[in-house]
C-alpha cells in the first residue's frame, strides 16, 4: 500500500542526489530495495565514498564509523544528511518528522523505538544512531512481527541482536518472527561466540571447530545457562513447539525426543551433537549412515551387495538421463537385479531443472507425460511414487512464479491419464514445502545436502520428508565400488521392489484405432491448458481437425516414415500438429501476396513488397526450408529427388507449392528433422555453441528430441519457449504411439 510519506522521501533522494548517485527510484509511495539501495547511496555520497554502490559493506561502515561513531543532534552533518535518515525510518514504518533535516525530539523517538525493536536498546541506550543500527535501517529487514511471525521467534531475534551485537562480525538481524538465512547465521555466530571464538575466527561456518565444541555441550533435563537457551531457541526456530528458556526441563525434553523421532535420529530425550546438527544445518550429523541413497550408478550385484552390508535398503534411480553414454539412467537388467538383491527402488525424474527459467506449467506437463512413458518404460508399476527433480537454489519469488506453476502441470498430465503414479518432489527445503502446501505433491525427497542453497538454510525439515539427502560417500572396492548419496530415510516412501518386464526399444507400428479417442481428448486437454481452444478460436483449424490430418489421416505415410529413418512417430507428428495449430488468417494473406510474386495478374507486376517465400501448408513451412532439407536429404542418399536452387525464385516457387500438399509436407518435416540434427548445413548454420546430434534414432534421450524439436523452428529464444511446449505434446503422441506398439 502506498504511503504518501514513503513517496516524499523518495522525491527527496531522486530530488537531491539522482545526479550524483547515478540513480532515481520511482515515486510510488511502496518501500522496496531500489528505494534502500538509493538511501545508501546518498550516504556514501555523503561520506566521500566513490564509486557509490548498492551495498552497505565494510568501506560504508568503517567510514560512518571513523566519521560519526554517534550520530545525534549535536553531531549531525548537515540537513541533508539527517533526511537520508528521516526518509529510511518512514520506509521502516517510524516517524521521520517531515524529513524536515532536523533531529528532533520526534526523530530521536523514533530511533530509541527503532533500537528497542531490534533489541539493542539497552546495548545502544538513548537516541544516538550507532553505525550498526544505521546499516540495519537501510535494509528491508522488519523489527516487528508480520505475516504471522511468531512472538517466541522475535523473542529470540531480539535476544541475539543484543547479546551480541558488540562482536565485530555480528549484525543487526531481522526481528519479524520469521526463521531466515540471516538468523540462521546469526545462530552459529553465537555458538561461536560462546564456544570463545575470537572475532575474525567465527564465521558462523558449521565447521570441524564448532561441531567439536558442540559435541562437549549436550544438554539435557535439569541443566540452565546459556547452552540451554541456545538449544531451545533452535528448536523453536526449527517450528517445534517450545518456549525460549534457559532450564531444561521435562516440556522441552518432551519436544526433543519429538523431534529426534521426526528426524530419524536416536531418541534420547538430550541436546546431544547429532540433534544440535540437525538443527543448525540442512545436513545434520554427516557421520550418520542412512537406509537410502541415490546415484549416477549402475546396480549390478556386487554393488548390490556393497550397499546391503551398508544397512542400505532403498536406491534411487533416475528414469531418464540427457546422455545415452552414461549409467545415470536405469540401464537394462538393472531393476531386476535390484529386486534379486533384496533392495527396493525409487524413481527420480530430472531432466532441464538447473534454473527458474526451465519450469513452466508447459514444461511440467511435459515432465510428466515424459517421467510416466520412461516409467511404463522401465516396469515401474501403477502406485509408484516418482520424485521430481528441483536441483537449483530457487528463491521463493522463484518457487511462486516458475516451480508452483510446473508441478500444477505435472499434476495434470497424471490426472489426465488416471494417476497412475504419485507424485513426489526432490529438492531444497523451502521448495518441497511449498509445494506439499499447494497439493502437488505427496512426499519430498529434501536436497539438504546443498546447505547453502536459500531455501534450505533457514527452513524446518518438511513435514512430509520421505529421504533426505545428507553426504556423498565412496563405498566398497573392485566390482562392488560404488559413489552415492547417503539419504536418511523415513519410511514414508519404500520404492518398489516388483516390476512388470521392461517395454523393449521396437519401431513404431500404425496407431491402434481404438487408443484415437483417448488421444484426441489428452491432445485437445493440453492445447486449451496453453492457450489454444478446440474450436480454433482465432486460429483456422479446430484441435480435431488438426490431429485428424496430422495424425490419423496420414498414419501410413508417418509410420513409412518412423520405420525408414529410425525416428519416433511423435516427432513428425508435434512438429506438423502444433504448425497446423498455429495457422491463421495472417498466413493465408501472406501466401497470397506469394503467389502475386510468382504469378501475377497478366500485363501486372508483383504488387509491391510482395514476399517470394512464406511458411505455408500444414506444416509450415518455407520453401527455401524445403530446399535446403531436401537437398540435404539427397546428398546424404536419405531421399531422391532434384537438387533445387535457394536463389532461383522457380525452385523456390516449386518447393514452396510442394509443401502445401500435406502428404509432401509431412515428408518434409521428417527431411527437416533429419537436416536439424545434423546442424542445418548450407543455410541456419548453428551458432556458437550448439552441437551437432548423432544420427536420429528410436532411443534419443529427452535432450535430444528437444533439440529437434527446437531445430525445427530455428535457433533462438523464441524457438526454445515453444519446443519446451511441444515437448508435452511429443510425450502424449509418444505415450499413445507406445501403447499402439506394444500390442
Amino acid at each position: 500500500m502506498a504511503d504518501e510519506m514513503v513517496r516524499q522521501a523518495q522525491r527527496f533522494v531522486n530530488d537531491v542526489y539522482g545526479s550524483r548517485i547515478g540513480m532515481t527510484v520511482e515515486e510510488d509511495g511502496l518501500t522496496k530495495w531500489e528505494v534502500m539501495y538509493a538511501l545508501t547511496r546518498a550516504l556514501q555520497w555523503q561520506l566521500g565514498i566513490s564509486p557509490v554502490t548498492n551495498s552497505f559493506g565494510p568501506t560504508t561502515l568503517s567510514t560512518l564509523t571513523a566519521k560519526y561513531p554517534k550520530l545525534n543532534f549535536g553531531t549531525m552533518p548537515s540537513a541533508d544528511f539527517c533526511r537520508i535518515i528521516q526518509s529510511a525510518l518512514y520506509c521502516k514504518g517510524y516517524d521521520g518528522d517531515g524529513i524536515n533535516g532536523a533531529y528532533g525530539p520526534r526523530v530521536q523517538a523514533a530511533v530509541t523505538k527503532l533500537k528497542e525493536d531490534m533489541g539493542v536498546g539497552t546495548v545502544f541506550p538513548g537516541s544516538d544512531l550507532t553505525p550498526k543500527v544505521f546499516k540495519a535501517l537501510l535494509t528491508m529487514d522488519a523489527y516487528v512481527t508480520v505475516n504471522s511471525g511468531s512472538a517466541t521467534v522475535r523473542e529470540i531475534q531480539q535476544w541475539l541482536n543484543g547479546r551480541y551485537i558488540g562482536r565485530r562480525d555480528f549484525f543487526v538481524i531481522p526481528c519479524d518472527g520469521h526463521h531466515s538465512r540471516d538468523v540462521a547465521k546469526s545462530v552459529l555466530f553465537a555458538i561461536q561466540y560462546e564456544l570463545g571464538m575470537a572475532d575474525g575466527t567465527a564465521n558462523g561456518v558449521f565447521g570441524p571447530g564448532t561441531q567439536a565444541g558442540l559435541k562437549q555441550h549436550t544438554v539435557s533435563l535439569g541443566n540452565t545457562g546459556i547452552w540451554v537457551w541456545l538449544f531451545s531457541a533452535v528448536m523453536a526456530l526449527n517450528a517445534r513447539p517450545v518456549d525460549f528458556t534457559g532450564t531444561f526441563d521435562s516440556s522441552l525434553g518432551s519436544a526433543v525426543q519429538a523431534f529426534q523421532s521426526f528426524a530419524k535420529l536416536t531418541v534420547s530425550g538430550t541436546g546431544d551433537f547429532p540433534t544440535w546438527a540437525s538443527l543448525l544445518v540442512s545436513y545434520g550429523d554427516q557421520t550418520r549412515n542412512g537406509e537410502a541413497c541415490d546415484g549416477v550408478t549402475k546396480i549390478t550385484d556386487a554393488r548390490a551387495a556393497t550397499l546391503k552390508a551398508q544397512g542400505i535398503r532403498y536406491v534411487g534411480r533416475y528414469l531418464t538421463a540427457l546422455s545415452t553414454t552414461s549409467e545415470k539412467p536405469i540401464q537394462a537388467g538393472e531393476l531386476q537385479a535390484i529386486a534379486a538383491n533384496g533392495l527396493r527402488c525409487f524413481p527420480i525424474y530430472q531432466m532441464l531443472g538447473r534454473d527458474a527459467g526451465s519450469f513452466n506449467y508447459p514444461a511440467g506437463r511435459a515432465a510428466g507425460y515424459a517421467a510416466m512413458n520412461a516409467a511404463q518404460d522401465h516396469g515401474f508399476r501403477n502406485g509408484t511414487r516418482i520424485f521430481f527433480s528441483v536441483d537449483f537454489d530457487a528463491l521463493d519469488g522463484d518457487v511462486t512464479l516458475n516451480v508452483l506453476p510446473h508441478f500444477k502441470g505435472i499434476v495434470d498430465s497424471l490426472a489426465d491419464a488416471g494417476d497412475p503414479y504419485l507424485v513426489g518432489i526432490y529438492g531444497p527445503r523451502n521448495v518441497c514445502s511449498r509445494v506439499a502446501a499447494a497439493g502437488h505433491s505427496t512426499a519430498s525427497f529434501v536436497s539438504d545436502m546443498s546447505r547453502a542453497y536459500s531455501g534450505n538454510l533457514g527452513y524446518p525439515l518438511p513435514e512430509d520428508w520421505a529421504y533426505d539427502q545428507i553426504v556423498t560417500r565412496a563405498l566398497g572396492s573392485g566390482d562392488g565400488s560404488i559413489e552415492i548419496d547417503v539419504d536418511v530415510a523415513s519410511g514414508r516412501d519404500i520404492g518398489q521392489n516388483s516390476f512388470d518386464p521392461p517395454r523393449t526399444v521396437v519401431p513404431d507400428t500404425r496407431l491402434a484405432p481404438e487408443v484415437y479417442p483417448a488421444l484426441e481428448l489428452d491432445v485437445g486437454k493440453y492445447m486449451e491448458s496453453i492457450g489454444f481452444p478446440n474450436n480454433g478460436g482465432t486460429r483456422n483449424f479446430t484441435h480435431e481437425r488438426c490431429l485428424r490430418t496430422t495424425v490419423l489421416d496420414h498414419d501410413d505415410v508417418i509410420t513409412e516414415l518412423s520405420n525408414r529413418y529410425a525416428m519416433r512417430k511423435a516427432l513428425i507428428q508435434a512438429s506438423a500438429y502444433w504448425e497446423m495449430r498455429h495457422w491463421d488468417a495472417v498466413d493465408d494473406a501472406v501466401d497470397v501476396l506469394v503467389v502475386a510474386y510468382h504469378d501475377p495478374q497478366p500485363g501486372l507486376p508483383p504488387p509491391p513488397n510482395a514476399p517470394r517465400d512464406s511458411s505455408t501448408g500444414i506444416a509450415q513451412i518455407f520453401g527455401a526450408t524445403a530446399i535446403l532439407a531436401w537437398n540435404h536429404c539427397i546428398t546424404k542418399g536419405e531421399a531422391s529427388g532434384p537438387i533445387r536452387d535457394t536463389a532461383d525464385d522457380d525452385d523456390i516457387y516449386a518447393a514452396w507449392r510442394q509443401v502445401r500438399n500435406d502428404e509432401y509436407a509431412l515428408r518434409t518435416v521428417a527431411m527437416i528433422h533429419i537436416w536439424g540434427a545434423d546442424g542445418k548445413p548450407g543455410g541456419q548454420n548453428p551458432p556458437a555453441g550448439e552441437t551437432v546430434l548423432r544420427p536420429i534414432a528410436l532411443n534419443y534421450t529427452e535432450r535430444e528430441i528437444f533439440e529437434i524439436l527446437r531445430r525445427y523452428q530455428g535457433w533462438g529464444d523464441e524457438a526454445a519457449k515453444h519446443a519446451g511446449q511441444r515437448m508435452a505434446l511429443y510425450h502424449i503422441l509418444e505415450k499413445y504411439n507406445g501403447i499402439s506398439r506394444h500390442l
